[in-house]
């Protein structure tokens, strides 16, 4: 079998669609067009085109999940989520007939390739995404490290990580209180209700009451 033809997409410039005996067969990124020395007029065999197409569904897989990750820093666990996710089959409605059909998933170890270039070219790095997280979540609004804690644990982030993360910080719940009670005082005419409404968002009873008397100093 052979390659008859090299197109550029024209959704996607950057990737190249594969014509084999005249026909589309599958399309590469252009890293890939010259990594593995694509040309027309080159012969495959089948088990070879096989491969071809494993290398076609990893560039397009990574390519998704680099923008995934680019959106915002994410944990190593919402990625592995993200990436297991892509394993699975889905449905689909045929636009020409309407009918319900499946997309198979991708296979797993090419989710787990993705997960390790993306490891090894620093775009999934937990210690970076604490600090991100840590410093931007609420910022405005405010948020208890009690808070910031659980939904560090809930995205996998280690104990250790988390803790240095605080260290490091210059956020004190004294502030974060400060930036609720500016903005939910008004709404809570009940004191009870509002230290219950701040002991729900993770503040000590403590530095609540510390808090409450010097807003009314």
């Amino acid at each position: 079998m052979k390659i008859t033809a090299l197109t550029a997409q024209q959704r996607d410039p950057n990737r190249i669609n594969v014509m084999i005996d005249g026909n589309y067969r599958f399309s590469l990124d252009i890293p890939q067009i010259v990594t593995l020395s694509i040309k027309v007029g080159k012969e495959y065999s089948e088990e070879e085109l096989a491969e071809i197409e494993g290398e076609s569904q990893f560039g397009k897989l990574y390519a998704r999940a680099l923008e995934y990750c680019l959106m915002r820093p994410h944990s190593s666990r919402e990625v592995q989520d993200y990436l297991w996710r892509k394993t699975r089959a889905t449905k689909y409605k045929s636009r020409k007939t309407g009918e319900l059909k499946e997309r198979a998933g991708v296979a797993p170890e090419l989710a787990e390739r993705v997960l390790e270039k993306l490891i090894k070219k620093g775009y999934i790095d937990d210690e970076k995404f604490a600090r991100y997280w840590v410093e931007n979540r609420n910022l405005t609004k405010g948020a208890s490290r009690r808070k910031l804690e659980a939904e560090l644990r809930a995205k996998g982030v280690a104990s250790d990580i988390i803790s240095e993360q605080f260290v490091a910080t210059e956020r004190t719940d004294d502030d974060e209180l400060q930036k609720i009670l500016a903005k939910k005082r008004s709404k809570y005419p009940d004191e009870q209700k509002l230290i219950a409404y701040l002991a729900r968002q993770g503040f000590s009873y403590d530095d609540i009451k510390r808090a409450l008397a010097s807003d009314q100093i």
